[in-house]
């Protein structure tokens, strides 16, 4: 992959992360997160008044969190220059990063459709709420994928220069580790692991902020050495 093409891909995801973020404040639903145990009158209420916040939020996060795919796709890029034998890690972080960007273009869209229609059965709404935090909070496999492939590739990586150091593989590893427990949103209606909890969704949201500026920064370092790599030997690395 050129240089450059990685340098745009990733100060694309840079800008359009410090859009969702401002479009996480806006989204009235976030701060502070919705209650599981709001009744179907307040769920129906919240729609009612903030439908023009939720629909101008959404739109924004549909326009911008798929933006944060050429970041994870010079992440593959980097896996596949690691002497691993393989680029089965690659694949599956590839496979795994459409996957998640997927889930949350759906989990946005049923925010967007309770929205559409506030004035609906009150339990229709609640049912449609259900289904956005759920589906927001609860799919965290596709994540786990990715740690959990990276690292192993850091880990199996014989260059002599590797492509990440090894504390990447130990924060992936703990990222994965952390991660895991928002699983159970679905199973519970208050406390830390519920989709407001403070281990399903305050947790969850900053391990996934610090990951992207954790590998933000560590794709800049490697883009740097494979510069210079090219320099050396432009036969030996790939365009």
């Amino acid at each position: 992959m050129n240089i450059s093409a990685q340098s745009i891909s990733l100060w694309l995801a840079a800008v359009f992360g410090t859009v969702l973020v401002a479009a996480f404040v806006l989204f009235p639903g976030f701060l502070p997160p919705m209650s599981p145990e709001m009744s179907s009158g307040e769920v129906a209420e919240f729609y009612a008044e903030n439908k023009t916040w939720i629909r101008t939020s959404m739109v924004v996060f549909d326009f911008c969190c798929v933006m944060l795919l050429p970041l994870f796709m010079v992440v593959v890029h980097h896996i596949k220059r690691m002497r691993t034998s393989t680029d089965v890690f690659a694949y599956c972080y590839l496979s795994a990063a459409a996957s998640g960007a997927t889930i949350l273009a759906i989990a946005n869209l049923f925010w967007l459709i309770a929205a559409f229609r506030p004035e609906r059965n009150p339990e229709l709404l609640v049912l449609l709420n259900d289904l956005a935090w759920i589906t927001f909070t609860a799919p965290v496999g596709m994540i786990i994928a990715q740690n959990l492939c990276l690292a192993l590739a850091v880990y199996l990586d014989q260059r002599p220069d590797p492509v990440f150091p090894k504390w990447v593989g130990h924060f992936n590893i703990a990222t994965a580790v952390l991660t895991a427990p928002a699983a159970c949103a679905a199973m519970f209606k208050s406390g830390p692991l519920a989709w407001d909890g403070l281990i399903s969704f305050w947790l969850r949201l900053t391990l996934f902020a610090a990951y992207i500026a954790v590998m933000f920064f560590m794709l800049r370092r490697a883009m740097r050495h494979e510069a210079l790599e090219l320099q050396r030997a432009p036969e030996l690395v790939p365009a």
